[in-house]
């Protein structure tokens, strides 16, 4: 009787196939993407969640962008003010809690009954030929899962409200825009489409308006960070069918002493076309990154030694100027007055010295003890030198001269009348 199949020797499996069969599969491709998710997760800290770039920080990156220093920690979502408090160089940033009480509760007046007041004002500066809102503007739900699906539901708001032809209040909207190569999700007060297909961002900043009025400089921050979240609203616009971003915001503050809204039409045009561009010119974070020694970590934890040394890798663009936008700037500036670098004195004294970059090459460089004499920075510094030795020397001159005579008067003074006749 033959065996059977169950008992006899198994079978045999060729070579090739035996090859294939032990191959192990292969891992998943990285894009590029994950690859520098994982590299900005490791420059932050692996138990450090991503601070989020707001749009006031991304306007003042986009006014400094050769600061790489600032451009990477942004994109990494480092928390510079944890930083700089780690580093001893903490700044005196941030809103006091009264101000953020007062400025949320001015906002909720403003949004309150489906944000009428908010309609009616936008419609007063910037209804055009539509019809005035009535109690029928839709106001969708944005509320998702993490800020990239919150971007998706508000472009697909967006889109739904366009497509309407009617009045929509989005409050709170989540819009993305990509920054050095890094995605920045930002939330404006509020944007209303108009049945026309117009987007209009709306900035409330509870800062008076006094006489129809407000403080130049404070508008001029509100119009810089209302121009970026018309370049990010821009995105969404150019795969909307029939959508249009305003160039035009709706700046809500309060009027004159009173918790009254009012209203004033700010034109971003110059800041949005600014903005865009200094955002082009900003070095992509995965070349900075790339260029960093290996194991650089910005985790608050380390060692102060080691943020030292993680923070000296990436090169600044240091002014006097960051003291009013960036949390590091204190520690900046301590780090650019001990090397004596001219960026501490200012970014036009630094614009006017060309090749010399240190206080102290300037000096030697007046004093003609370094520097080319053809160079007509070197010529101009020397000039001033010569012009400020000459007047020094002027005025020593007068001062003896003041000098000599008081000690003249002085003695006819103490010879008693007839000196002082004599002198007379």
């Amino acid at each position: 009787m033959s065996e059977s199949p169950a008992s006899g020797p198994p079978p045999q499996i060729p070579p090739a196939r035996q090859s294939a069969a032990r191959q192990p599969e292969t891992p998943p491709t990285r894009t590029r993407a994950t690859t520098l998710r994982q590299r900005l997760a490791e420059l932050r800290g692996p138990s450090v969640a991503p601070h989020p770039l707001d749009a006031r920080a991304l306007a003042a990156l986009a006014a400094n962008p050769g600061c790489k220093r600032r451009a990477l920690l942004d994109g990494a979502g480092v928390d510079k003010g944890v930083l700089a408090t780690a580093l001893g160089s903490p700044a005196p940033f941030g809103q006091s809690q009264f101000a953020f009480m007062r400025g949320n509760a001015f906002e909720a007046k403003v949004k309150a009954d489906g944000g009428a007041e908010l309609l009616r004002l936008l419609y007063e500066r910037l209804g055009g030929s539509s019809d005035a809102p009535g109690p029928d503007v839709a106001t969708p739900d944005l509320s998702a899962a993490g800020p990239e699906g919150r971007a998706a539901r508000t472009a697909l708001a967006l889109r739904e409200a366009t497509a309407a032809g009617g009045w929509a209040l989005l409050d709170h909207p989540m819009l993305a825009l990509d920054v050095a190569g890094s995605p920045a999700y930002l939330e404006p007060d509020a944007v209303v489409v108009h049945p026309d297909g117009r987007w209009t961002v709306v900035e409330i900043k509870s800062f008076p308006m006094i006489d129809a009025s407000a403080d130049a400089s404070k508008v001029g921050a509100a119009a810089r960070q209302a121009a970026v979240y018309v370049l990010a609203l821009e995105r969404v616009a150019a795969v909307t069918e029939g959508a249009e971003v305003g160039q035009r915001v709706l700046l809500v503050c309060p009027k004159d002493f009173s918790n009254l809204p009012t209203a004033s039409v700010v034109d971003v045009r110059k800041q949005r076309a600014v903005t865009r561009r200094q955002l082009t010119r900003l070095t992509r974070i995965e070349d900075i990154a790339a260029g960093l020694p290996e194991g650089t970590t910005f985790d608050p934890a380390c060692p102060s030694e080691e943020l030292d040394a993680a923070v000296a890798a990436v090169p600044p663009a240091y002014a006097p100027e960051c003291l009013a936008a960036c949390e590091l700037a204190f520690h900046c500036r301590a780090k650019s007055r001990g090397e004596g670098a001219v960026e501490a004195l200012g970014r036009g004294v630094r614009g006017e010295l060309g090749g010399l970059t240190t206080v102290a090459g300037v000096l030697a460089a007046a004093a003609g003890k370094e520097g080319d004499p053809a160079d007509p920075t070197v010529a101009a510094l020397r000039r001033a030198a010569a012009l400020r030795a000459e007047a020094l020397e002027s005025a020593a001159v007068l001062r003896a001269g003041a000098r000599e005579a008081a000690s003249v008067a002085s003695a006819g003074a103490s010879d008693g009348p007839e000196g002082a006749a004599a002198c007379r």
